[in-house]
């Protein structure tokens, strides 16, 4: 088993994009090697996965990559129908642990709405919200369409405060995912926004001591020119492509940039991080309906209230 730890020992703001494109299943076994070159997302308009490189310096960021659900998964929010509010749904079997209360809310996407609606349309930012403050490495994702095309995915695996963490990383991955041009407000009615909170880090004994469908994981390790990379992919990612862990393990290792042939022997060299997520999504309509007290007749150009935070 495992050293569990709450949060990845990981020097402070590293961040993450995330490669939300639904691929197909790896051909081959479980104990192929791919060539030299890049693994390609067919139709997708980011062409290769990109290879993600550490920098060192003062900013101490890094840009790491991670796959989040595909389309057609559901939302893990329902409307009240009587007073239009959002509520979580009770937590995903295998994701958490079920005798605890879900930390991530429904509300925490909300706030994310209105962060990216104050900034498009050029109003003050909301007041801070109501919902916990604790720090927690997170994810904002932004999807659009009825496919719910991949439209921003940027986060961080450094625990931050939710309030600040939130605000950030929802203008990050809306404006400056590098993968797709800003957000602008002609998208907003077509949205989705997900949030991912990232808890129970531990350190794996080796590249299989992990559950597909149950762990996030990251993986660091040393390409053939001798440079640390890392790469991860969120806990529904494998299942969703329906992985199964070598297939994952190497596909991770091209995210990360590694191009030589993979082995049983360099997977073995791997450092690997395993993980859970709590995750909650909803769409710009279940948004306006829980803020309808701030828009007339539904119009996009009434700025939000700030009544609705303390």
């Amino acid at each position: 088993m495992g050293k569990r730890r709450c949060v990845p020992p990981l020097e402070p703001k590293l961040a993450a994009g995330c490669c939300g494109v639904k691929k197909p299943k790896l051909s081959g076994s479980g104990t192929h090697s791919h060539g030299n070159q890049s693994t390609t997302v067919p139709g997708s308009s980011s062409g290769p996965l990109q290879n993600h490189q550490h920098v060192d310096g003062s900013s101490g960021r890094e840009n790491v990559s991670d796959l989040t659900l595909g389309p057609g998964n559901s939302p893990i929010t329902r409307m009240n129908p009587a007073s239009g509010a959002l509520s979580p749904l009770p937590r995903p079997n295998g994701t958490a642990n079920t005798t605890k209360n879900l930390v991530v809310t429904a509300e925490m996407c909300c706030y994310c709405f209105d962060v990216l609606y104050c900034h498009l349309y050029g109003f003050p930012q909301p007041r801070l919200p109501r919902f916990t403050n604790d720090p927690y490495p997170l994810f904002v994702t932004w999807k659009t369409g009825r496919d719910k095309r991949l439209r921003g995915c940027i986060g961080t695996f450094s625990a931050m405060n939710l309030h600040s963490g939130l605000r950030e990383y929802t203008l990050t991955s809306a404006l400056k995912d590098s993968r797709f041009p800003p957000l602008t407000r002609e998208e907003l009615p077509k949205l989705f926004c997900s949030v991912s909170l990232l808890t129970n880090f531990e350190d794996a004994s080796d590249y299989l001591d992990w559950e597909v469908g149950v762990h996030g994981i990251r993986i660091e390790f040393i390409n053939e020119k001798g440079v640390k990379r890392t790469a991860t992919y969120l806990p529904e990612v494998a299942k969703e492509q329906d992985w199964d862990q070598i297939q994952t393990i190497d596909s991770l290792l091209r995210k990360g940039g590694f191009k030589a042939p993979i082995t049983s022997e360099f997977r073995k060299t791997i450092k690997l991080t395993r993980y859970r997520s709590e995750k909650v999504t909803i769409s710009y309509a279940e948004y306006i309906a829980s803020r309808q007290h701030c828009f007339q007749n539904g119009t996009l150009h009434a700025p939000p209230l700030y009544n609705h935070y303390s």
